[in-house]
């Protein structure tokens, strides 16, 4: 019998990925920016859940930190 619901981590890893498939419907500059997104939540994915109940809050902080990072690296 398999699972009957997901892991956050596996939520988290659905939400990035939904992020990323959102942006092939838009302009070609959106659909780099939702691609960068979708990678930045799986990047701190494992980070994020820990932290957070909710797959969509760990998804969104781990995007921003991703985001925060790349800013401070300018």
């Amino acid at each position: 019998m398999g699972r009957v619901f997901l892991s956050p981590r596996m939520a988290v890893q659905r939400i990035a990925r939904n992020w990323q498939q959102c942006g092939v419907l838009m302009r070609e500059q959106d659909q780099i920016a939702a691609d960068y997104l979708g990678k930045m939540a799986k990047q701190y994915a494992s980070e994020g859940f820990y932290a957070f109940d909710d797959p969509l809050e760990a998804a969104v902080i781990s995007a921003l930190i991703g985001l925060v990072h790349t800013e401070l690296d300018r």
